[in-house]
């Protein structure tokens, strides 16, 4: 009996493996699908994060100090003086007799002004010379006889102190002598003050004076004042902030109120040198050519300084101020965010910008628009510059 044929396995259906292929590709979907929704949550919460942190650090805006605009030359007040000024006093008492001059007249040195009677002085002179004459003669007695008495001691007839004697006499009347001549020469000086004269040249600006007038030398009143005006003297008090600005022979302009549109050279001729501690001012000395008189002394006017150099101020929005009760302060950003708080020393007020005189440098980066609660130390971030100067 043969035996029976193998029968043949059926064959194995692919499903199973397909199925697994489809499990496969739906868990790498699944995957995808997860990976696609979690990243962007994940890098949005580290976006919320680092956003969080930046807002915590407040923003701010900032600016720098800026030059101030060219200021004009520096115009001060000044007093128009004359080159040389005196008044004119009596030196010798009693009435005035005539005066020859009046104010305005142009007088050279050495002419006579007036004449004042003084006729105790004259009695006085005469008094005077009188004694001198009665003084001489006694001197001429005491030389007559101190000689006699000299041969009288040669001849032996004399005493050594007799001839002593008779010689300090003769010393004796020649210090009175010598006296007498200078109370003369005194009193002549003095009858001499009865012509009151010119000191130098120059145009007589006042008269105090008239005929018949009491004049006394001790009261201290003036007859005339005399000036020379062909070149003046011009003061300036030049405050302490220019006055490093301002020296010899620095060229200068006068102005005066009566003459618009009219400018006079000026040149500076010397300072006080030192600051006047009750102005705080520096008195500044300029002369100015008045040959043809057109300026009149006494005149107020003013000095404009071309010339003078200042260093330009800084300026700073006056947004920028904290007003505290240290005084005028502002907020300076550093280089790793943190801020100083810098006490600043204010100038002018512009309106919408005020002069920094000290506290800050151009290269400092100042916050616009503080909070109050700005304080040392505080953490900030800046949010944009502003151009320099400006808010």
């Amino acid at each position: 009996m043969n035996p029976p044929e193998p029968v043949p396995a059926p064959p194995r259906s692919p499903r199973p493996l397909r199925l697994g292929r489809v499990a496969a590709a739906g868990g790498v979907v699944c995957v995808l699908a997860a990976a696609a929704g979690v990243l962007p949550r994940l890098r949005a919460r580290a976006e919320l994060r680092a956003e969080t942190r930046e807002l915590a650090v407040p923003a701010v805006l900032v600016t720098s100090p800026a030059p101030g605009r060219a200021a004009e030359p520096p115009v001060f007040a000044a007093e128009v003086r004359p080159l040389l000024e005196a008044p004119i006093h009596a030196r010798a008492a009693g009435y005035l007799r005539r005066w020859l001059v009046d104010i305005g007249g142009r007088v050279e040195a050495g002419q006579l002004l007036a004449e004042i009677d003084s006729p105790e002085v004259t009695r006085e002179l005469e008094r005077a010379r009188a004694e001198l004459a009665h003084a001489e003669a006694g001197q001429a007695l005491a030389r007559a006889t101190a000689e006699r008495w000299v041969k009288l001691l040669s001849a032996g007839t004399a005493s050594q102190q007799e001839a002593a004697e008779k010689r300090a006499e003769l010393e004796l009347k020649s210090a009175q002598v010598a006296a007498a001549g200078a109370n003369v020469r005194r009193l002549e000086e003095l009858q001499s003050f009865q012509h009151v004269t010119a000191p130098f040249a120059g145009v007589i600006t006042a008269r105090r004076v008239d005929v018949g007038e009491l004049v006394n030398p001790g009261a201290g009143r003036e007859l005339f004042r005399l000036a020379q005006s062909g070149t003046l003297r011009v003061f300036v008090r030049v405050p302490q902030s220019f006055a490093r600005a301002v020296a010899a022979p620095q060229a200068a302009e006068l102005l005066l109120p009566e003459s618009p549109g009219r400018i006079f050279a000026a040149k500076v001729v010397r300072t006080a040198g030192a600051i006047d501690p009750a102005s705080r001012t520096l008195l500044t000395e300029l002369e100015v050519d008045n040959a043809r008189g057109d300026i009149l002394p006494g005149s107020f006017g003013q000095v404009r300084f071309r010339q003078a150099r200042v260093d330009p101020v800084l300026t700073l929005p006056a947004t920028t101020l904290l007003y505290r009760s240290a005084g005028p302060q502002v907020g300076v950003v550093g280089a790793d965010g943190s801020v100083t708080v810098r006490l600043v020393n204010l100038g002018r007020d512009f309106g919408s910008t005020v002069e920094v005189l000290g506290g800050v440098s151009s290269s400092d980066r100042v916050i616009i628009n503080p909070p109050d609660a700005l304080v040392d130390g505080m953490q900030v971030r800046v949010a944009r510059s502003g151009p320099a100067g400006t808010n």
